[in-house]
């Protein structure tokens, strides 16, 4: 795969476009670097441009889930709601593109398929879905950790004859569902979220659950004017406190451990997190994710709460979870979702009792039932945090390939680059904390940081920047002993990639904390990359 000899060798290239890809291309930009983005998509957004589903909703609040790197765009942008909708995230985004002209440096609707490494000339050749080719010296793969969809491998999904939808590339155009027969399978975050807004629309819904997961009132709301100020006048402390947070946004648990208060003072405290509404339930307590007793402590509140909210005992028994501590699995945050459950057009079907047999022309075939279906709509998540990088061919230096290197599990150096991949910097993927940290304060500091490590190859004449193999496998190390000191590795979680058959389980993202995570990246950065072997051919 060699690129012809006139296309030019830039200083860097951009893999997405979405919030990590849009701030990479900013400051790519501002730091005067010859620089090209490709993104799949027909525009910026990324997850916010393909995940259009009813209800799709971020959980983090969204005045931290923003951008912090320019006050008078604070300033100027307002955000609507406590947890912001995705059309909204997506205008955001649209608008921030816009504000710095980023857009023209992309090409869009077009995916990388391959990445070559040229250890001689120590450049990357990426060709395109429609064989064009660039060559950069480095490549920031902003390629999203949640952004390979997983197609379920169901015996005769492509027999049903009817609309089939995925909630990760719902359609751009409206989607109406007025008097049809819906069956919706699987019960994670985008499918309780989407589930509520289908019933209203649908003549029916079906959801086939396989494995039940804990859900949180969401208690989204507008945002008042006082609010409003309120968030103007304290931001710049706001985002202070968040870049060394342990979740990456402002958050707080007990001042002391669930095992070392009164059942009533635990109740309360419970209690009040369930009416606050959000993620934070998971985190009530500091005992709650290390602990089995806290953790029995918070999921015994949470499960009387369902048997107190859905009216049939049967269907409650199946909405709660037997399989794993809760929060060890991404906890959901939701509207309406036990609630739907008592309306007499919405049917539970538990496929850990009856699994699907079949898809057919006219529906799903159990091996107790069957049901008549106009719609399937599949919300069977994402090949998460590696899918986005092993589809690509990538091949570095020394025959190294991507996905024979990550076939055990993935190994990377601080998350952010791998062993025989010089010149590559990965953002938000398995080794760094990623999808447990506000994915906004963690974007910033992911580019930041990758972005210091290309200035400072190109300003010292340095070559190939490749992190040292036992420095990576150290690093991965260390993730995993931290992993164990949780409840976490007891979930058979997409964290663990157990939601995609054949995917070596591990512990892929970093759990010690997204502050401690970050002074440990600034420490080996200011130690002039000792974790990397920097090298100079020319």
């Amino acid at each position: 795969m060699n690129a012809p000899n006139d296309t030019p060798v830039r200083d860097l290239l951009v893999v997405g476009a979405g919030l990590a890809g849009i701030y990479a291309m900013y400051r790519a930009l501002e730091k005067g670097l010859d620089v090209v983005g490709v993104e799949a998509g027909e525009s910026v957004g990324g997850t916010w441009y393909w995940n259009r589903y009813p209800g799709a909703r971020c959980d983090v609040e969204s005045v931290d889930y923003s951008y912090s790197f320019d006050r008078q765009l604070e300033k100027d942008w307002r955000w609507t709601e406590r947890f912001a909708t995705q059309p909204e995230i997506r205008s955001y985004l649209d608008h921030v593109a816009d504000r710095y002209d980023l857009r023209r440096h992309f090409t869009f609707g077009r995916r990388v398929t391959a990445a070559r490494f040229d250890e001689q000339a120590s450049t990357w050749t990426l060709t395109l879905d429609d064989g064009a080719q660039h060559r950069a010296r480095f490549v920031m793969m902003a390629t999203g950790c949640l952004s390979a969809p997983h197609r379920p491998d169901l015996p005769g999904i492509d027999d049903f004859a009817g609309t089939q939808l995925f909630t990760a590339q719902w359609p751009d155009e409206p989607v109406d569902l007025t008097g049809k027969r819906v069956g919706l399978i699987g019960t994670g975050s985008s499918g309780i979220q989407a589930a509520p807004l289908l019933a209203e629309q649908a003549q029916s819904l079906t959801v086939f659950q396989r494995s039940a997961n804990y859900t949180v009132p969401a208690r989204n709301r507008p945002l008042t004017e006082e609010e409003q100020q309120e968030i103007q006048a304290t931001y710049p402390q706001r985002r202070e406190a968040s870049r060394y947070a342990p979740a990456g946004s402002l958050s707080t648990t007990h001042p002391q451990k669930a095992t070392e208060v009164s059942a009533e003072e635990r109740a309360r405290a419970f209690e009040a997190r369930w009416q606050e509404g959000g993620v934070l339930f998971a985190k009530t307590f500091p005992d709650q994710g290390t602990d089995l007793v806290a953790n029995d402590y918070a999921r015994e509140f949470a499960e009387a709460k369902i048997r107190a909210i859905v009216a049939d005992p049967q269907v409650a028994e199946d909405l709660i979870p037997t399989d794993h501590p809760i929060g060890t699995k991404r906890i959901v945050t939701d509207t309406g979702y036990y609630e739907m459950y008592n309306r007499d057009d919405v049917q539970l079907v538990n496929l850990r009792r009856e699994p699907i047999e079949q898809v057919t022309a006219w529906g799903i075939k159990t091996s107790t039932a069957a049901y008549e279906l106009d719609v399937l709509v599949f919300a069977t998540g994402f090949d998460a945090l590696t899918g986005a990088l092993t589809s690509i061919d990538l091949r570095g230096a020394r025959g190294a390939v991507l996905a024979d290197e990550w076939a055990d599990g993935p190994t990377t150096y601080l998350g952010l680059g791998v062993a025989g991949f010089p010149n590559l910097i990965t953002l938000n993927g398995p080794g760094s904390p990623s999808v447990l940290a506000n994915m906004s304060t963690h974007t910033e500091q992911q580019v930041d940081w990758g972005m210091d490590l290309v200035t400072y190859c190109l300003e010292n004449g340095i070559d190939q920047a490749e992190p040292r193999r036992d420095a990576a496998e150290k690093w991965t190390e260390h993730l995993g002993e931290v992993a164990e000191g949780t409840l976490f590795t007891r979930a058979a979680s997409w964290y663990m990639g157990a939601n995609v058959e054949g995917k070596k389980r591990t512990f892929m993202p970093y759990i010690g904390g997204f502050g401690n995570y970050r002074r440990l990246c600034d420490e080996a950065r200011d130690t002039g990359y000792a974790g990397y072997v920097l090298t100079t051919r020319s």
